[in-house]
């Protein structure tokens, strides 16, 4: 299965957005220069995060984005169908009913074997990545990351974020 390049950086934008508290926004420009991808690349794909309500938008100059709701509720599949869709990754065509060698009548009662195999496998990679939070992602990263990277990322967000009037 291969996932867009827009799942890994929608997810390093929430975990970033996770830091901020819940009077502060980031502008998409400002996420689009840490992460060293186009703000028009990146904006795509935070407007998809603000319709499934993962962040929220705040418009006009002093505006930006935050998380809508808490981190330890943001799962990572809810950022990957977010940014890819509810589609399954594998869809079966029913390619074993084509070709000229087949006998006439319904000769398949059952579902296809390799559909139902490859859902069944779909749904334990869902199922592990609704187990794993923002939150905990952030915990885990704050806990192993080399203490320059955390200072350069704190004080990169601390230059860049935006204070929203209470």
């Amino acid at each position: 299965m291969k996932l867009g390049d827009g799942v890994e950086t929608a997810i390093h934008c929430v975990a970033s957005l996770a830091s901020l508290d819940g009077t502060q926004v980031m502008p998409a420009a400002a996420l689009a220069t840490y992460y060293g991808v186009s703000s028009s690349y990146l904006v795509k794909h935070l407007k998809l995060l603000v319709a499934d309500n993962i962040l929220a938008s705040v418009p006009g100059p002093h505006g930006g984005y935050r998380l809508a709701r808490s981190a330890h509720q943001i799962s990572l599949l809810d950022i990957v169908l977010s940014v890819e869709g509810a589609e399954p990754a594998f869809r079966c065509k029913e390619i074993r009913k084509n070709g000229p060698c087949l006998p006439d009548g319904d000769i398949f009662p059952k579902p296809c074997g390799i559909n139902v195999a490859m859902l069944k496998a779909e749904q334990a990679y869902r199922d592990e990545l609704r187990k794993i939070t923002i939150a905990a992602l952030n915990i885990e990263h704050i806990a192993t990351a080399d203490p320059r990277l955390l200072k350069s990322g704190e004080t990169y967000i601390a230059e860049n974020i935006r204070p929203q009037p209470t």
